[in-house]
């Protein structure tokens, strides 16, 4: 059990020292790319949680899956909101042709 605890942590110090070094390499250009990558990869995790949730193991893993589920949902969902905002911010506007409302954004 310690060698199992031990190799996780290793690997999650790891993951948090590249996911640093990517991030604060990437430019501002492609960082509305680089949020809906990781949209995606939040999706594969809120896969994980509802599998780890319906496991059924004991009710530590159930409860602690159904957090993980929320959690999961709620970035997903607040990550394709922010970046569709941000998309938004690079269309262009168009002229209406009905009549009163030319001038209104």
């Amino acid at each position: 059990m310690n060698e199992i605890l031990i190799a996780g942590l290793y690997v999650f110090v790891l993951a948090a020292f590249l996911g640093y070094q990517v991030i604060s390499r990437v430019p501002p250009l492609l960082h509305t790319p680089l949020m809906s990558a990781t949209n995606a990869i939040s999706g594969i995790s809120l896969i994980g949680s509802i599998v780890t949730a319906g496991a059924k193991y004991n009710t530590t893993s159930t409860i602690l899956g159904v957090v993980a589920v929320t959690a999961a949902t709620i970035n997903v969902v607040g990550g394709f909101i922010i970046t569709d905002r941000m998309l938004k911010m690079f269309r262009r506007e168009t002229k209406s042709t009905r009549p009163g409302e030319a001038g209104k954004k």
